[in-house]
C-alpha cells in the first residue's frame, strides 16, 4: 500500500513540475530569449529609443496586464505595433515570469 501511494505522489509531482518549459527558466533568461532586451535594454533600464518605457521596477501586475493586452490587441497603438508580433511567441506563464522578474528589479 505504501509503495502505491508513493508512486501516486511521484506522478502528481512529475505532472505538476512538467507544466510548461517556462517554469524551468527564470525571468532574465526569458527576457533575453524573447528579445525584450533588443528594445528595452539590459534589465529593462536602457531602452533603445527614448519613447520606449523603462521596465525595471515597474509593478509586476501592471506589466503582466500590459503584455496580455498587447498580445490580445486590446491595447493597440503605434507604440505596440512592433510588440504584437513578438508577443505571439510568449505564453502566459512566460509573461508572468518576465513581469515578476522586471518588477523585482531596482529602477
Amino acid at each position: 500500500m505504501r509503495l502505491r501511494s508513493t508512486y501516486a505522489i511521484a506522478i502528481v509531482v512529475a505532472v505538476h513540475a512538467g507544466g510548461t518549459a517556462a517554469a524551468d527558466k527564470d525571468g532574465a533568461t526569458l527576457y533575453q530569449e524573447k528579445t525584450c532586451i533588443s528594445c528595452h535594454g539590459a534589465e529593462g533600464r536602457a531602452p533603445v529609443l527614448p519613447v520606449y518605457p523603462k521596465l525595471a521596477g515597474q509593478n509586476a501586475d501592471y506589466l503582466y496586464q500590459q503584455l496580455q493586452d498587447i498580445k490580445s490587441e486590446a491595447r493597440k497603438n503605434a507604440m505596440t505595433a512592433a510588440m504584437t508580433g513578438i508577443m505571439q511567441n510568449v505564453n502566459d506563464d512566460e509573461m508572468r515570469i518576465i513581469a515578476d522578474w522586471l518588477g523585482s528589479l531596482q529602477r
